[in-house]
């Protein structure tokens, strides 16, 4: 067993905490359903968010959802780069796995494909 890191990103419109929350708990279940990962094997999970939004903790979101009660959350607030994509929410899905890393999913949604288009071609 390993311990792996995957990578996701996605935007909202606004910022607006519904949005937020909508868009963690979606591009946190493309995570999950891409990588066949259960909340058990699940070591950790970063959330980080551009300063332009601070309408709520996108951790709330997961922290809601059946079965991830007691895996352990972290959010932050990205160093703020001039030039940056805008209103974006990343996550570190850190996960307990046999998988190699050139086996891992990486997840990025609507404006945050263009952040790794080499694995969003994949």
């Amino acid at each position: 067993m390993y311990v792996r890191g995957i990578r996701g990103a996605t935007t909202v419109e606004h910022n607006d905490g519904a949005q937020i929350l909508e868009a963690t708990i979606e591009l946190l279940k493309e995570i999950v359903e891409q990588n066949d990962v259960q909340p058990e094997y699940i070591a950790s999970v970063w959330v980080t968010m551009t300063e332009d939004l601070d309408a709520t903790f996108p951790a709330r979101a997961i922290r809601e959802m059946s079965g991830w009660e007691l895996v352990p959350l972290m959010c932050a607030v990205e160093i703020p780069v001039q030039g940056s994509l805008p209103r974006c929410i990343r996550l570190m899905v850190m996960i307990n796995t046999a998988k190699e890393q050139a086996d891992i999913n990486h997840i990025y949604l609507r404006n945050a494909k263009s952040l790794r288009p080499d694995l969003v071609s994949r």
